[in-house]
């Protein structure tokens, strides 16, 4: 099958561009209000985008509350998913208001950070301390808005619990990172096949 995304329907039941840019690593955001509630919510178009300078990214549908907290405190953290945490990080991917806290709707325990304001998931073995970057409104080829907002930040701080390193490296199929395919269909790391670069 063939079809052009912004010219026709591909008559399927679900978009199917999911399914193909898969799997996507899972940013699991933590933020605070203005008002000093936490706030936690799981972006699968998320990423690493540069290093030295360390960058990460994510992309929401609307200016989410996860978007508007990072720019307007200048501050996030970025908390690794793992399979052990899915259903929590499902959990927090619900919509309550914006005066609520994700992590008393999963029950998860806070964890300070060292260098930003919001706190960490404690259960989570890996977290990046974010200092806001940008939030970029994107628009189409055609220069319209398509009411998508990405949010840039440099990773200031990581955290890795020890019991992950092994002979000097992080161990990541032993993480068990999550990661969105498409539809409600999950997938994480088990193992990996190291192949060494060309010369």
């Amino acid at each position: 099958m063939f079809y052009e995304p912004a010219r026709q329907n591909h008559g399927l039941p679900h978009n199917p561009l999911k399914a193909i840019v898969a799997p996507r690593p899972i940013g699991w955001i933590s933020t605070l209000t203005e008002d000093g509630i936490a706030n936690l919510a799981p972006y699968s178009f998320f990423n690493l985008v540069s290093e030295s300078p360390d960058i990460v990214m994510f992309s929401s549908a609307g200016l989410k509350d996860t978007a508007r907290n990072a720019r307007a405190t200048g501050e996030f953290v970025c908390n690794l998913a793992t399979l052990e945490l899915i259903e929590a990080v499902n959990l927090t991917s619900k919509p309550i208001p914006s005066g609520e806290s994700e992590f008393d709707l999963a029950s998860l325990a806070q964890a300070p950070c060292r260098l930003v304001k919001p706190p960490r998931v404690a259960a989570s073995p890996c977290a990046l301390e974010c200092i806001w970057i940008d939030t970029l409104d994107i628009s189409d080829r055609h220069g319209d808005p398509t009411g998508r907002h990405v949010t840039f930040g440099e990773i200031i701080g990581v955290h890795i619990d020890e019991r992950f390193i092994e002979n000097g490296r992080v161990s990541t199929e032993k993480l068990h990172p999550l990661a969105r395919n498409g539809y409600f269909d999950y997938s994480w790391v088990e193992a990996q096949r190291s192949v060494a670069r060309p010369r």
